[in-house]
This record gives C-alpha cells, structure tokens and sequence, in this order.
C-alpha cells in the first residue's frame, strides 16, 4: 500500500500568518528540495546529515520566492519513516502556494488527508491505534482530552492490549498443535492456566469496555440541559456561567425561543451548556415550538440542570409541592439522566426562606445568577458527576467508538471460548473463537487491516498530517 510517490502538503494551518510549514515527504524529497533551495553557507543538503536545519533561499530560473529554514529527516529518522523535508518559510498565503505549485512542478504529488501518518503506521512508526490518538491530540480542546491522547500516542493503551493478545496468541498456537496430534489425544495447552489467562483477558477487556463511559464524555464534552419555568433567570445562568452576554436576557416571560449552546471548560473537562425555552403553557405558536425543541435537547443532554425562581417559593409550602411534583416528573421522564435543582435568585432570601427551601428540597443549590453568587458551587457539583479518578490514576481510557466496538466483539468471543472450556468444547471448535478473538484484539492495533478500514480512518485526518 506504501505509496513511492513523493508527497507534499502545507502542514500548518491555511491562511496567513508569521510562519508556514510545509512538508514533503518520500525517497526523493530531499533530492527534489535540493532543486530549489539554495543554502547561504553553499552546502549541498544531499549531503548534510538527518536532524539539520539549512538557512536559505527557495529559488528557481533565477526567481527567488523566499527566505526559509530547511529541517531534514532521514529515512526511519523521521515521521513518517521515510526521508522528510520541512520548509519553514513566511507565512503569506501567496508564498505558501507559489513553493507549493514549485514543488508539485518539481516531481511531488500534493499529500492526500492524513496520508503522512498513515505513512508512519505503514512504516511501522506507529501502530493504528497510537495513529488515531495523533488526530485526538489535534482536536483535544481540554486538559483531560489532551491527557487522554497523549497517553494513547505514547502506547499506554497499544501495549495493554499487545501484551494480551501475544499470551493469548501463544495458547492460540499450542491448541493448533494439539490438532496435529489428535489421534494421540495430547494436550499441550495447560487448561488450568488457559483458563486464568481468559479470566485475566475478560477483566481487562470489561475495564476497557466500561472505561468508554468517561473516554467519549471527556471526548465529546458533556451535554447539559437548562430547563425550567419562563423568567426564572436561565439565560442569566447560562451568561453568568460562561462569564459573558452570551443570551438575551429580558422580564418578559419566554424570550428565550430557540436553543442556544456553548461551551465552558471547568477544571479540565468540556460541558456544552444548552439554554432552552421555558416550559409552560401557552398558545404562542413560535413559543410552543421552542418548547417541543426543549424536551428535544432534554433527551441529547446526560445532565439537566432544573432552575427555579427561589424567590417566588412561599413558606406554608404550596409551592414548593408543586416543584416537588414537576421534579418528579423529570426523574420519571429521564431516570438515567443526572439532575441538579437549582434555586435562583437566592440573594433576595430571608434565612427563614433559606432554611426552609433547604429543608424540603434536599441537595438544592441555591444561587444568584445576576449576582454571580454560588456559580463555583454549581461548577463542583457538575464535576462531581464525571468519574475522573481513572484518568488522575492514568489508567487507559478508551474514546474510539471504532476501538469500543472491536473490544465488545473480542469480549464476546473470549466468553465463548472460556465457555467452550468448561464444557470441554473440542479444540477444534474452541480453535475457531480463539482466531476469532485474536482478529478483534488485532483490529484496534492494525496487526488486522484492510484497505476500506485504513481508508475511513485516515480520511477524517487534515491534510498535511
């Protein structure tokens, strides 16, 4: 599949800037290079050693283009695993795309999305699972993301997975050998051992398994809900938590007609904060539709923060039966979903108030939106729904869906074969789930790949990496 074409791509972001990278990458990049570039000290880069950056201009017919830095890497030196050049030069785009349209005269071909790093797994640089973290890495838009991806592309997660897949690999050989010697009815696979070992692998592949909870929130970010009656201050919520005038706020009941989303990193972790429309009653045709788009984002959120007017509660407690009821409601609309209640506009409660609020809606958090008082509080509380303690131990958290569904597959195929070994299945049968589970556990790391597989994954890549 190792394409011997010499490729060529901008590397850096497209648009202007102070400096762009572009990089060729190939047998011939260096020699193709050394047709335009012309070192200040004279020095013929064919000649220079790997890891060493050139001073120079980018010239051709006479025309020189630009003044720029020229870095080389040697064959398994590099990136990609084969010579590499990297042209730092200024970062207008005119410039970019006249060394480009230089080098493509030249003898390269414009790289294809993600195709250096698919070079580099094809070269044996990396495997596929660390390839794919190189893309996490990228768009990692949070502490935890990042933490998660530089994990995975230094092989925390490759190596686990190796290290089962090479035991299970050697009793996968010694069950083929005892084919060979059926008739004389040997067994060469210790089945007490084989049976830990499978015991060991379903632990591990579990803990994976479950570790994708955490792995696609931390990922993705967390979708939570504002909801509650109109005017009870949820745009207020939503501008205060994000520390500007992110939402129309007004005293008129039901301004807020559509949904508006945002995002707020706190301590690490992404939330996507989704301001709804209020729910009530009404005959305002546009007003309904909010409302029908409300329960929408309810059912896509994994937290729902109820917001009340604290304010308007009164002390002999009917209303706050009423709230009571409407709490109900949502635990039994959405039980799996995490709900914080909130009471705003705390700042204009008596202690009397307070207390009693207290009293009868446990777990409430009580705050001042247009105040800005209690936001932190809010903040801890929604950090203390995702578990985080595997990613401070820095356990392997898996966030492919690609990696998730190749674990659930292998998994199932370890339980028939240690199924298989308590019934006494024959080895031939057995034989067959244990291939099985090996091709699962080879998926996640390209030890089994197909050109369709490849394909997928490395056209969700930018150009240029």
């Amino acid at each position: 599949m190792i394409s011997q074409e010499t490729i060529v791509a901008l590397a850096s972001p497209s648009g202007a800037g102070a400096i762009a990278v572009i990089r060729i990458s190939g047998d011939d990049s260096i020699a193709i290079a050394s047709l335009v570039f012309q070192s200040v000290s004279g020095k013929d880069i064919i000649k220079q050693k790997t890891h060493t950056l050139h001073l120079g201009h980018i010239v051709d017919d006479g025309k020189v283009y630009d003044q720029v830095l020229l870095s080389i890497f040697k064959g398994t030196n590099s990136y990609t695993g084969e010579n590499t050049i990297e042209i730092s030069c200024h970062g207008s785009i005119y410039i970019q795309q006249q060394i480009i349209q230089l080098l493509l005269r030249k003898g390269c071909r414009m790289a294809q999305a993600g195709e250096f790093t698919l070079r580099s797994f094809l070269n044996g640089k990396m495997d596929l699972s660390q390839a794919e973290a190189v893309a996490d890495l990228i768009s990692s838009d949070n502490e935890a993301s990042h933490q998660i991806a530089m994990q995975q592309m230094r092989g925390g997660f490759s190596n686990e997975i190796s290290k089962l897949r090479e035991e299970l690999l050697n009793f996968a050989s010694l069950i083929e050998l005892e084919l060979d010697f059926a008739e004389e009815d040997v067994e060469f696979a210790d089945r007490k051992q084989f049976k830990e070992l499978l015991t060991r692998i379903e632990f591990v592949l579990k803990r994976l398994i479950d570790s994708f909870a955490v792995g696609n929130v931390i990922k993705n970010g967390i979708p939570v809900a504002i909801v509650g009656e109109p005017n009870v201050g949820k745009s207020t919520l939503l501008n205060a938590l994000l520390n500007e005038e992110r939402a129309i706020v007004s005293e008129i009941a039901g301004t807020t007609r559509d949904t508006i989303e945002d995002e707020l990193n706190i301590n690490g972790m992404s939330f996507r904060f989704i301001d709804t429309a209020g729910i009530r009653e009404t005959k305002d045709v546009v007003e309904s539709i909010g409302i029908k788009k409300t329960f929408e984002k309810i059912e896509q959120a994994q937290v729902i923060i109820y917001l009340m007017d604290s304010s308007q509660l009164s002390l002999d407690n009917e209303n706050l039966k009423e709230v009571q009821v409407e709490l109900e409601k949502i635990k039994n609309l959405f039980p799996l979903k995490a709900l914080i209640v909130i009471g705003n506009k705390a700042d204009k409660l008596s202690e009397t108030k307070t207390l009693n609020i207290i009293a009868q809606i446990p777990n409430i958090v009580l705050l001042s939106a247009k105040e800005k008082q209690g936001i932190d509080d809010l903040k801890n509380k929604l950090i203390s729904f995702v578990d985080t303690g595997a990613l401070r131990n820095n356990e392997t958290i898996v966030t492919n869906t690609r990696h998730y569904d190749s674990l659930l597959k292998a998994l199932e195929e370890i339980q028939k074969v240690k199924h298989g070994l308590q019934t006494n299945l024959p080895s031939d049968l057995m034989a067959i789930d244990i291939k099985q589970a090996l091709y699962y556990i080879g998926e996640i790391t390209g030890e089994v790949t197909n050109d369709e597989l490849l394909g997928n994954i490395f056209s969700n890549f930018c150009i240029g990496k």
